[in-house]
């Protein structure tokens, strides 16, 4: 596919053990790799709703009458579903990576290969853009953002260079970015520091943990029994979350115990954490950080 080459297609699929009549959701339809395999899995009672805030994403809508697209953030799953009147489903799939899409079109300001406005925004109606972040936030947001973001130990160092720079002037393309923070960007680590700059700064343009949070809270409530979830993540601080959410239902902490020294948590892992193989990333690079986890409703 042109748009976005779906990872681990047939393992996420697979993971919702689709029954032919159930109702599913794709919480991350993009270019509608894993919707369209979902599909083909369906009879002809089976309904997939599929969400995506993306409106470019709409053009690779599927004409089937099984299908419903809804373009907004998955952070509201529950609330659009039950419009549609749909108050349980048998799984949900959530691809959490950037599309190829997104990536490749210059103007969107996602990638470090091309000298773009610094947008990132999934959401084109969002007010918050990387540009924004950079030139309005103070010192300390920015570098807390490039730490906890971006897993960066010289995040301060970063920070305090972004403020001194545009003092100057306002840094408004990637490449201007690029240019501002050389000097922290030794040759050999050049292309992987960038990467974790842009990806700390999507982040919190889009909101992607806290929307992840939100996601998975409703999962338990959402599942009919027996129902499953089927999430891809591509960093650490993703999976991290996906990861305690299914072994404890929270996020920070520890879960409470019985008497018995037992844990009640609404969902239980289905099999190992599932990674690309070597053909699938050679074939598909973007594949090569992504984790497949798999639970089901208790």
């Amino acid at each position: 596919m042109n748009y976005h080459n779906p990872v681990l297609l047939k393992e996420s699929v697979d993971a919702l053990n689709i029954k032919e009549d159930g109702v599913y959701v794709d919480v991350t339809f993009g270019g509608g790799g894993h919707s369209r395999e979902i599909l083909s899995r369906l009879g002809e009672k089976g309904k997939l709703f599929a969400f995506d805030q993306d409106p470019d994403a709409q053009q690779n809508k599927i004409e089937d009458e099984r299908f419903v697209l809804i373009g907004e953030n998955f952070r509201f799953i529950s609330r659009f579903l039950r419009f549609y009147g749909i108050k349980k489903v048998d799984g949900v799939l959530a691809d959490l990576g950037v599309s190829s899409h997104q990536f490749d079109e210059a103007e969107r300001g996602f990638s470090t290969r091309f000298d773009a406005d610094l947008d990132m925004r999934m959401n084109q109606k969002s007010e918050l853009s990387a540009k924004k972040i950079i030139n309005k936030y103070e010192e300390k947001e920015l570098a807390d953002i490039l730490y906890l973001y971006g897993e960066l130990r010289n995040a301060k160092a970063l920070a305090k260079t972004i403020i001194e720079a545009r003092e100057e002037r306002e840094i408004s393309t990637s490449f201007q970015l690029k240019e501002v923070l050389q000097r922290h960007l030794p040759k050999a680590k050049e292309h992987k520091i960038l990467a974790q700059i842009f990806q700390a700064f999507r982040i919190e343009v889009n909101e992607e943990l806290e929307v992840l949070k939100e996601f998975l809270q409703q999962i338990p409530g959402l599942l009919n029994e027996g129902g499953r979830l089927s999430v891809i993540s591509y960093h650490s601080l993703e999976d991290r979350l996906v990861k305690r959410f299914i072994q404890f239902g929270l996020f920070v902490g520890e879960p409470e115990k019985d008497f018995y020294g037992n844990i009640d948590v609404p969902l239980k892992k289905v099999g190992k954490l599932i990674v690309p193989t070597l053909k699938e990333i050679k074939e598909n690079n973007r594949a090569r950080s992504a984790k497949l986890r798999i639970a089901t409703l208790k």
